[in-house]
């Protein structure tokens, strides 16, 4: 199975099932001489696991993470580190009344046309549960950042219809949606409890941010920075969709409205979302992405079997009802190893 490392200089391989027995990450091009603990780790991985709220799914996975190469005394040493996370809350028999069915909205179907096999545990390699080796992937690229003054946060902007009015950075971490809005957090997490109890779904829109990137990043013409950062976040299952600073809006806006002007200063807005011509400008990136209902819901739909009958299908398991909460650290791990990997790119440019 092809298509499972990302990144040029600064790159992850990721390993793993969501029934199997762990799931993993090896990380290269890692800087040495960087102080590096799991505690440093933990830290992402406790933002990711399951089981934090009602808002999300009960399994309950510790996300205990061990470092088993890469660093020695505490430091990088800049062979590849390999991060692994055993799977403790693994009930595989939940599917096994579905084993031979697609579920509507998830890779059943295509896996099954692509590879002639697929994993019917949970979804196997397409599951989110994937996600949690990214995450580890991501904190050590987050550990290179902040030794470059960079910081990338992330937050629910909208879920369930609701979309947040006013932005707090303090308030990300306070309510179990990772709303910026607290009015707004409490309304989406009474909408998505409401939609759990009915055995149904919503989506949403996280908004990310990333601070204090250098001016010139970015790798014209197919790998630029706004590209890659696309590509990153496409390919985390949920998500359908990306925008960057004015995004579509962009569409009904004349040119003297959306273009950035520049004064002494710097620039005077950030319609681009911090990108031009795919490097970085040096202001905030700024992009969104749209998150698709989760798809496993109890709510019954139609289908057909591998024998190719019509069926009717209720997914029966611990889901989460709304992915926006859990994603949020996700898509803060894949930006930042576009950045990392984009300033390691722009070092060897330079020598």
């Amino acid at each position: 199975m092809a298509g499972n490392s990302f990144g040029e200089r600064f790159t992850i391989t990721t390993f793993g099932e969501s029934h199997g027995e762990a799931v993993g990450v090896i990380v290269d091009g890692v800087t040495p001489g960087v102080e590096l603990d799991e505690a440093y780790i933990q830290v992402q991985m406790d933002r990711r696991k399951p089981g934090q709220s009602s808002v999300t799914t009960p399994r309950k996975e510790y996300d205990r993470i061990r470092i088993v190469s890469g660093v020695f005394e505490g430091k990088t040493t800049g062979a590849p580190l390999c991060i692994l996370l055993s799977n403790q809350d693994m009930r595989p028999g939940a599917y096994a009344d579905i084993r031979h069915m697609f579920r509507p909205g998830h890779a059943d179907y295509t896996y099954m046309q692509k590879y002639g096999i697929r994993d019917h545990r949970g979804s196997g390699r397409a599951s989110g549960r994937e996600t949690a080796s990214r995450v580890a992937g991501g904190a050590v690229a987050r550990k290179l950042l902040e030794r470059r003054g960079v910081s990338v946060i992330a937050y629910t902007l909208e879920a369930g219809g609701i979309r947040c009015r006013t932005f707090d950075e303090r308030e990300i971490e306070r309510n179990p949606v990772r709303a910026c809005d607290p009015d707004a957090a409490a309304q989406i997490v009474a909408k998505i409890e409401s939609l759990a109890a009915i055995g149904d779904s919503c989506g949403g829109i996280v908004e990310c941010r990333v601070r204090g990137v250098a001016a010139g990043l970015g790798e014209p013409a197919f790998d630029k920075l706004d590209a890659e950062l696309a590509k990153a976040m496409l390919s985390i299952g949920a998500v359908k969709g990306i925008e960057f600073g004015a995004g579509f809006a962009s569409a009904s806006m004349r040119g003297s409205e959306h273009n950035d002007a520049m004064d002494a200063g710097g620039f005077q807005s950030n319609h681009a979302g911090g990108i031009l011509g795919g490097i970085s400008t040096g202001q905030d990136i700024v992009f969104r992405i749209a998150v698709k209902p989760t798809s496993s819901i109890s709510v019954p739909q139609r289908t057909i079997g591998m024998d190719g009958a019509e069926r009717e299908i209720a997914t029966v398991g611990r889901h989460d009802p709304c992915i926006c909460p859990r994603i949020v650290p996700v898509v803060e791990a894949m930006a930042c190893l576009v950045v990392e990997d984009h300033y390691k790119r722009q070092a060897a440019l330079h020598g």
